[in-house]
């Protein structure tokens, strides 16, 4: 039986560590996609070689974390994470532990993941090593965590997010006790970076099931320390109502949170979630054009100013807020921007040097009005989008 190809490059990482006389698997994320018949990401090894023999081994690494055990190995162009099998100790900030312990037990090490689908190995010869029963798990699409589901929230309450987005990325359902376990400890939330918190809720989003996520934030209250969220449980449940598979991409999902959830200060809503603010003032961008649109429809003018993408992520929004199948809408719009004469100000062929020039006047903020005045007559199709006509049309409009 042939390996599948994505841990085939990997593969030659393991049994280079095998022939210095170590054990070394493929655990995590990408042994549980495997199983599930999904698309394979980030792959992952854990070995009882220390950080320091991991060094020696290969040429090419680089120390990430070896006081936790964790080296990137650099093997045909590729990163690979290994780790030293390890035991944790307290987790003094709920996320991170104090200390680790390096041991020679893959059991003990798998012990300390999050969930049991999580938990799973394979060897070399592609043996699954399954202590923690993760493979009923993923039979019965359930996410559990390994033993007791306060000890590991208590140990990293991040994972409270980890196991909701699992729920939104592979349609499972959470097993009775580690939901009741995030009811009873979503609180320590309040101690995790905004940041880290940010990164699961927007997997979230992206998911194929964010209806059942979202149901489930609002069941365990978890929406409580979530920022901006704290007093919005009616607005997220209508959000529930909603056909969500149609929203393609972060941006249109934040805008579907602002509309939904009736945010005034919009900047200041996305900045608690600590979004880059390139990613801040596209979405500020498009909840102006919905605005805009809401209250006057669209015209030229605003499609222009909309630009394409934001364009089609209010047409997508308003099918989703109405019910219906945006595909249409979409086809639309972007027609009609296409059709447009510009779709930037660069394109018109007289810039504000050349109006200095003809006017014979010193700068100022006429030119500016000027600019504004000649695209909104070229988009509306007014003026020929050549440099004569539009010096004809300045002359005979006897501008001053």
């Amino acid at each position: 039986m042939i390996m599948h190809k994505s841990f085939q490059k990997p593969l030659k990482i393991i049994k280079t560590l095998q022939e210095h006389g170590f054990e070394a698997y493929f655990v995590g994320g990408s042994v549980r996609d495997l199983l599930l018949n999904r698309s394979i990401g980030d792959i992952d090894i854990a070995t009882n070689a220390l950080p320091k023999e991991i060094i020696k081994i290969f040429n090419r690494t680089i120390d990430v974390g070896a006081k936790h055990g964790t080296i990137i190995v650099h093997h045909e162009n590729e990163a690979y994470e290994v780790t030293t099998f390890r035991l944790e100790s307290q987790y003094v900030d709920f996320r991170r532990p104090d200390e680790v312990t390096f041991i020679n037990s893959l059991q003990e090490d798998l012990k300390r993941r999050d969930f049991t689908m999580n938990a799973i190995a394979m060897s070399s010869d592609e043996k699954i090593i399954d202590p923690y029963r993760g493979q009923d798990a993923l039979k019965n699409k359930l996410i559990e965590t390994v033993g007791n589901p306060k000890d590991r929230f208590g140990e990293d309450a991040l994972r409270m997010m980890r196991a909701i987005r699992f729920v939104s990325q592979l349609s499972f359902s959470l097993e009775e006790q580690t939901r009741l376990a995030i009811s009873q400890y979503s609180h320590l939330l309040k101690e995790i970076s905004i940041e880290r918190i940010t990164v699961e809720f927007e997997k979230t989003l992206l998911g194929n099931n964010p209806k059942s996520a979202f149901e489930l934030m609002i069941d365990t209250k978890i929406f409580h320390y979530l920022p901006g969220l704290e007093d919005k449980e009616n607005e997220l449940k209508q959000i529930t109502k909603y056909n969500l598979h149609h929203l393609r991409n972060r941006e249109e999902w934040w805008l579907l949170l602002l509309i939904v959830l009736k945010i005034d200060d919009v900047k200041d809503f996305l900045k608690r979630w600590k979004l880059p603010n390139k990613v801040i003032k596209t979405i500020e961008k498009a909840s102006g054009i919905f605005l805009l649109v809401k209250n006057q429809g669209w015209n030229k003018k605003i499609l222009f100013q909309a630009g394409i993408e934001n364009a089609i992520a209010v047409e997508r929004i308003w099918a989703v807020l109405h019910n219906e199948e945006p595909t249409k809408k979409v086809a639309n719009i972007e027609i009609a921007y296409q059709e447009l004469p510009i779709k930037t100000r660069n394109e018109i062929p007289i810039n504000g040097n050349d109006l200095i020039e003809f006017f014979q006047k010193k700068p100022g903020p006429w030119v500016a009005d000027i600019l504004q005045r000649i695209e909104n007559h070229i988009i509306n199709n007014e003026i020929d989008l050549d440099r004569d006509a539009i010096r004809e049309w300045l002359q005979s409009c006897n501008l001053k």
